[in-house]
C-alpha cells in the first residue's frame, strides 16, 4: 500500500476554464467566484451564489496569479474590489468546510479518531480514508498505511482535526465508506492545493486553531 493511496476516479461532469492557467478542468477542482452588487469579489465555495461564475484552479499559485495580474477584473470586465486577504480567506474557508464535513461524518458514526481505533478500522478494512495531522510525529504516522484503493489526507493540522472530533488535538483519524466520505475527499483535494509545500500556511492554520480554542 502506498502513502498516497489510489486517487478516486471522478465521474464525468461539468468543466470550467481557469482564468489563471487557461486550463479546462472539472468544477470539483476549481473555486468559483462571483462579483457582488458593490463590485466586491466573493469566493463561492459551495457554488450556489447568484451571478456569473469566475473560476480559478484550487491552488495557491493559481489564485495568487489571478490576484497579482488583475485577471479577475478582466474576466468580469469591470473594476473590482479584491480583498488583500483573499488567498488566506479562501484557504481558511476550504479548511473549515473539510473540518465541518468530517465532524458530520463523526456524528453519523462514519469517522473515528485515535491511533488504536484507526489501526483497528484499517485492520478490519472498514476504513476508506486515512487522515493524519501534518504536524504530527512522522514516526508515529508511518506506522499506519493508507487503505488499499482508499485515500489519504495529510494536510490538516492537529488542531483542525481536533475541532472535527470535539477534542483539543487529533493526529490519526479514519473515515468509513459511504455518507459524506467522498465529499470530504473532494473538498480536501481543493484544500491540498493551498497546503502542500506551503509550511507557512500550515503554521498559520495551527496558530489560528489555537487562537480559536482560547476564545
Amino acid at each position: 500500500m502506498t502513502r498516497g493511496g489510489k486517487d478516486k476516479d471522478r465521474a464525468a461532469g461539468p468543466e470550467r476554464k481557469c482564468i489563471a492557467t487557461g486550463q479546462v478542468r472539472p468544477k470539483a477542482e476549481l473555486i468559483r467566484f462571483v462579483v457582488g452588487p458593490d463590485g466586491q469579489l466573493c469566493p463561492d465555495l459551495a457554488g450556489k451564489l447568484p451571478g456569473k461564475g469566475i473560476w480559478v484552479t484550487s491552488t495557491r499559485a493559481a489564485l495568487e496569479t489571478a490576484v497579482k495580474k488583475n485577471i479577475f477584473a478582466r474576466a468580469a470586465r469591470q473594476q473590482l474590489s479584491v480583498p488583500g486577504t483573499l488567498v488566506a480567506d479562501v484557504e481558511r474557508q476550504l479548511a473549515r468546510r473539510v473540518v465541518d464535513l468530517i465532524s458530520l461524518s463523526r456524528k453519523s458514526g462514519l469517522a473515528v479518531s485515535g491511533y488504536e481505533k484507526v489501526k483497528s478500522e484499517l485492520a478490519k478494512e472498514n476504513a476508506e480514508v486515512l487522515l493524519q495531522a501534518d504536524d504530527g510525529s512522522a514516526r508515529g504516522k508511518s506506522k499506519l498505511s493508507t487503505p488499499h484503493f482508499g485515500s489519504y489526507i495529510g494536510w490538516l493540522t492537529a488542531d483542525e482535526l481536533g475541532m472535527a472530533f470535539g477534542r483539543q488535538t487529533v493526529i490519526h483519524a479514519a473515515l468509513g465508506a459511504g455518507g459524506l466520505t467522498q465529499r470530504v475527499v473532494e473538498e480536501a483535494q481543493r484544500l491540498k492545493g493551498f497546503r502542500i509545500g506551503t509550511s507557512d500556511a500550515l503554521a498559520a492554520a495551527g496558530a489560528a486553531g489555537k487562537e480559536n480554542r482560547a476564545k
